[in-house]
C-alpha cells in the first residue's frame, strides 16, 4: 500500500512538473501561406526561433501557397477551425484582402488574431545592375510612360503590394492603372522574377531584404516609412525624404482558427508575452529587419479587426470595392 502511495505521489509530481504549455501545445506549427522566401516565411521563422524556449518543443514551419493566404484561411475555416497547435502568419496585406473580399466569404471575424511579430515597411527594390540607380531615376521614366517599366510583387491588383506601387505613382499624379504589373504568389517568387529579369522593379518589404544584404544581387532604392530605419537600413532613404508622399507600414503577426479553445489560445498568448519580455526576442526581430511591436491576445485581436474596418473604408475610396 505504501509503495502504491509513493508511486502515486511520484506520478502526480511528474505531471505537475511538466509545464502546462508543453502539454497543451504538443505539435507547434506555423503555417506560411506562400512559398518559401517571402514575408510569411520570415514571420514564421520569427515564431519558430523566438518561441523555442517558451514552447519547449520544436516548431514546424509548413508552406501553404495559394491566393496570397486564401487557401490557408479556407483550411482554417473548414477542417482545422479548432486546431490548438497551429498558428498562421499574416500581414497587413492579409488584412487588406479581408477588407476587400479577396478571401471570399472569410473575413476578420473568421479568425482569432493572436500576436504580432513586429512591424515591417514597404520597399522599392531593383537588381544591383539596374539602370535605375535612384528612386528619381525610376520615377523620371515612369512619369513619362508608366507602362514602359515592368514592376511586380507578391500579390494581385488591389493587394497590399500593388498598393505600394499605386501610392508611389499617385504621389506624382500618375494613374496606377497604367503601370505594367506582374502578380506573383508570394515574395519569394517575386524576388526570383526580379533576379531572373521578368520584372525590373519589385515592390516588396524591407524585412525580406535582410537575408539578401550580403549577396550584392539587389539594391533598395527607398523604404516606404515615415523616417529612416535603424541599421542595417540606416543608409536607405525614405520615399518621403526624396519628395514622394508614399508610406506603407506593415504589421506582421499570427492568427488561429476561430473555434480554438480559450485555453489553447491563452497558452499561445502566454508564450508570446514571455518571449516579448526577453532580449533574445528583441534581437531576433531586429535581425530579421523588423521594428518592435509587442501586442497579443484580446487587445491585439481587437486592434487588427479595427484595422480591417479602416482598410474597408480606404478600399471603398480607392474604388476597389463598392
Amino acid at each position: 500500500m505504501k509503495l502504491l502511495n509513493i508511486a502515486s505521489v511520484l506520478l502526480l509530481a511528474s505531471v505537475i512538473a511538466v509545464p502546462a504549455l508543453a502539454q497543451d501545445i504538443s505539435r507547434p506549427e506555423c503555417v506560411a501561406p506562400a512559398k518559401p522566401g517571402g514575408g510569411f516565411d520570415l514571420t514564421c521563422r520569427i515564431a519558430q526561433q523566438g518561441l523555442e524556449k517558451q514552447l519547449k518543443t520544436p516548431m514546424e514551419v509548413t508552406f501553404m501557397p495559394g491566393g496570397i493566404g486564401a487557401v490557408a484561411i479556407n483550411l482554417f475555416n473548414t477542417t482545422r477551425t479548432d486546431d490548438p497547435n497551429a498558428i498562421v502568419a499574416f500581414s497587413s496585406g492579409s488584412l487588406l484582402n479581408m477588407a476587400i473580399g479577396k478571401y471570399g466569404q472569410w473575413g476578420a471575424k473568421d479568425v482569432r488574431f493572436l500576436a504580432t511579430a513586429g512591424t515591417d515597411y514597404g520597399a522599392v527594390i531593383v537588381k544591383a545592375d539596374s539602370p535605375y540607380k535612384t528612386l528619381d531615376d525610376l520615377m523620371a521614366v515612369v512619369e513619362k510612360d508608366p507602362g514602359s517599366v515592368v514592376v511586380g510583387a507578391g500579390g494581385s491588383v488591389g493587394s497590399q503590394d500593388w498598393m505600394k506601387a499605386a501610392i508611389l505613382l499617385k504621389s506624382k499624379n500618375v494613374d496606377p492603372r497604367k503601370m505594367r504589373y506582374v502578380a506573383f504568389d508570394g515574395g519569394g517568387d517575386a524576388i526570383a522574377g526580379l533576379l531572373g529579369g521578368s520584372i525590373k522593379v519589385y515592390f516588396g518589404d524591407i524585412g525580406e531584404m535582410v537575408s539578401h544584404l550580403g549577396t550584392g544581387e539587389m539594391r533598395i532604392l527607398a523604404v516606404l516609412s515615415d523616417k529612416r530605419l535603424p541599421a542595417p537600413f540606416a543608409e536607405v532613404p525614405t520615399a518621403k525624404e526624396l519628395g514622394y508622399d508614399a508610406e506603407w507600414p506593415i504589421v506582421r503577426g499570427y492568427y488561429m482558427g476561430k473555434n480554438v479553445s480559450d485555453e489553447a489560445y491563452n497558452k499561445w498568448v502566454e508564450a508570446f508575452k514571455a518571449a516579448y519580455a526577453t532580449d533574445a526576442w528583441a534581437k531576433l526581430v531586429k535581425d530579421k529587419g523588423l521594428l518592435p511591436m509587442d501586442l497579443s491576445g484580446k487587445e491585439m485581436d481587437a486592434d487588427m479587426k479595427k484595422r480591417v474596418e479602416r482598410m474597408t473604408g480606404i478600399a471603398k475610396d480607392a474604388g476597389l470595392i463598392q
